[in-house]
């Protein structure tokens, strides 16, 4: 074979690599942040971190994250998007199936699934796919 090491063709040799390294830029040093500004906030800008409609309380959740007690709709729909059905129930009636901390998300599933036609017999088709209808 020779006198060469075996993939010595993909390796940098050391002199390559002390000459890669005396070229480098040098890495800047990170400094440490200053200190707080010792000034103390305008009021002006308080008052727009309060009136922000975000600082209001919770973030808003998606409809089908939300428990069936937390939904003001009087009416929920759920169409699904493969067979183009809507399914529609009053809040009251899935309360008192499912009770008030069930989640839309699973009730809509539910219901879905109860008058479903498309049935293959794969588990990653079969079934409907819910699509969330705000009313």
């Amino acid at each position: 074979m020779g006198k060469e090491r075996m993939a010595g063709w993909r390796m940098y040799s050391r002199k390559q690599i002390d000459r890669l390294a005396n070229t480098a830029q040098p890495q800047r040093k990170l400094s440490a942040p200053g200190p707080a500004p010792s000034a103390p906030i305008p009021d002006d800008l308080w008052q727009s971190l309060l009136d922000d409609p975000r600082a209001a309380g919770k973030p808003k959740q998606p409809i089908h994250q939300c428990r069936l007690a937390d939904i003001k709709q009087h009416v929920l729909r759920v169409e699904c998007r493969r067979c183009s059905r809507t399914v529609e129930m009053q809040k009251l009636d899935a309360v008192r199936f499912y009770g008030a901390d069930a989640i839309w998300k699973i009730v809509s599933q539910r219901l879905l699934d109860q008058t479903c036609t498309n049935r293959t017999g794969r588990h990653e088709e079969d079934g409907c796919w819910p699509s969330w209808i705000k009313a």
